[in-house]
């Protein structure tokens, strides 16, 4: 056996590529290699069309502003947006040292907007607004009841809506659309060049520690031949994948930990006419039981440089906890520890199995009257479905020992800080940046103040807080917003004569 890797990452995704780009900053002599189960990089959930692309920052994803006894909370709004914004101070920094050449190749600025009708839904929205509009992260953010501005802003939304109809929109222009696909392999093509090691078709499926090193089996999935390989660090950067290779590891930390898994499906259209009268994401309100990951929205994205517009999504169920994935995974992570999660969790959650049983039965003309409610004059031979990629959300017990699905993100670390790993789904990838520090402080803290300097270079504001400092956040926004190409988008001239 070759002596032993300093870091591996499970993964080909931007999880892994994010950890490995900081480390590889903060260490440059330490070894990573990269070991990926599919024939290229990011074809999970980091490949653009399985997920929106929202660069998450709560501008318009309306699941972080719920109403509670009359009052809009934002707390967790605040919270996404600052994360996205530690993001951007990261890519900003590596688009100056030149690891990102183009920033245009990985993100394009989009407008983020929330729309909504109904009288009630009219009146969330207004207050969301006022609750938002002076906050240090949201200044910019339009607010209108205004059929004309609103089709001004993008145009697919209003014609044929009833004028007796109540409407709402805000706008926030400076938002952003991702493609978390091509950042993956941007960031992995420097890490490479720098001298990690990637490793495609590459399935583990095997960790044990012993003698003070991760000790991992693999095959190559061309051919089966084994591998072993000895680490010192392992970071399990595998999506879905994740929960079943912490549980092989036999951490602690994991038992009692479950998933449930998504899958999603998407309306796409890439015609041109259709796509030139709408240049925003929109973001609804969810149907009662969704899960937040659910929230409807029709969102312009923008892959290889070319625009097309999506829809969705509409939730179904597989027992595959990754798309490319095996029927049995769901099974293979049942435990004797966890299966009270599991049924506990579902019985407590009846209106998302409601929910996702209605989207199982629901006729493709369903679906479509679903987006004729975004976009009325909508027609169906414009529009065709995409299968997106599985999701699968945490299942845990909380502080109380009561079983809950956690909709959101979290790290699960040995005690030792010698592995961990990512489990959950949304907002994912555009918060990858604030996971990893948190990663880099539960498994490195006897390093982290040497490398505190290189983090305050990396990410200025590191170890403050955006939300509390207007003129730092007004600052920080304007400056990776320059680095980063965010400009507010020029009319096209075919949306101004629709």
């Amino acid at each position: 056996m070759s002596c032993p890797v300093d870091v591996v990452l499970i993964g080909g995704g931007v999880m892994s590529a994010t950890l490995g780009t900081m480390l590889q900053n903060l260490e440059p002599d330490w070894s990573i290699a990269i070991y990926e189960r599919e024939g290229s990089l990011a074809e999970e959930s980091s490949n653009p069309w399985n997920n929106a692309g929202t660069g998450h920052s709560a501008l318009c994803e309306l699941n972080y502003t719920p109403e509670r006894d009359g009052t809009i909370e934002i707390a967790q709004a605040v919270k996404v947006n600052e994360q996205f914004q530690i993001s951007r101070q990261f890519w900003s920094f590596l688009v100056g040292e030149g690891t990102l050449p183009d920033p245009s190749a990985f993100l394009t600025t989009v407008p983020h907007m929330s729309f909504v009708w109904g009288e009630a839904n009219v009146d969330y929205l207004r207050r969301r607004w006022e609750a938002l509009k002076d906050h240090p992260l949201f200044v910019g953010m339009e607010y209108s009841e205004d059929a004309r501005r609103i089709r001004e802003w993008t145009p697919l939304l209003i014609p044929g809506r009833l004028k007796s109809e109540p409407i709402a929109a805000t706008r926030y222009a400076l938002g952003t659309d991702v493609d978390f696909g091509a950042l993956t392999r941007l960031l992995t093509d420097h890490l490479v060049e720098r001298g990690a090691e990637l490793h495609l078709d590459h399935r583990v499926i095997g960790l044990k520690r012993r003698d003070g090193l991760w000790n991992l089996r693999l095959r190559h999935e061309v051919g089966g031949t084994p591998l072993e390989v000895q680490a010192r660090f392992v970071f399990v950067g595998a999506g879905g994948g994740a929960l079943n290779l912490l549980q092989r590891a036999r951490i602690p930390e994991i038992r009692g930990y479950g998933g449930f898994p998504i899958s999603g499906e998407f309306l796409r259209t890439d015609d041109p006419d259709v796509v030139a009268k709408h240049n925003a994401k929109v973001y609804g309100k969810a149907s009662v039981g969704a899960p937040p990951m659910s929230v409807p929205h029709l969102d312009t994205r923008v892959v290889n440089g070319t625009p097309s517009l999506l829809f969705g999504p509409y939730a179904g169920f597989s027992t595959k906890y990754l798309k490319h994935g095996s029927l049995l995974d769901l099974f293979q992570a049942l435990r004797w520890h966890n299966l009270g999660t599991f049924l506990g969790a579902g019985l407590k959650n009846l209106d998302l199995v409601r929910y996702l049983v209605g989207q199982l039965l629901a006729t493709r003309a369903a679906k479509f009257r679903e987006l004729r409610r975004f976009a009325p004059d909508a027609e169906e031979r414009h529009w065709r479905p995409i299968t997106a990629g599985q999701r699968v959300q945490v299942m845990k017990k909380d502080a109380h020992g009561k079983a809950v699905i956690q909709f959101g993100t979290e790290v699960v670390a040995g005690g030792d800080g010698s592995i961990a790993g990512l489990l959950g789904a949304s907002p994912g990838a555009s918060t990858a940046v604030p996971i990893m520090l948190d990663v880099l402080a539960r498994c490195f803290p006897e390093r982290l103040e040497g490398w505190t300097p290189e983090l305050k270079r990396m990410i200025p504001s590191y170890g403050t807080q955006l939300s509390s400092d207007p003129a730092l956040a007004a600052r920080t926004l304007a400056a990776t917003a320059e680095a980063l190409g965010i400009r507010e988008p020029v009319p096209r001239q075919d949306l101004a004569r629709t």
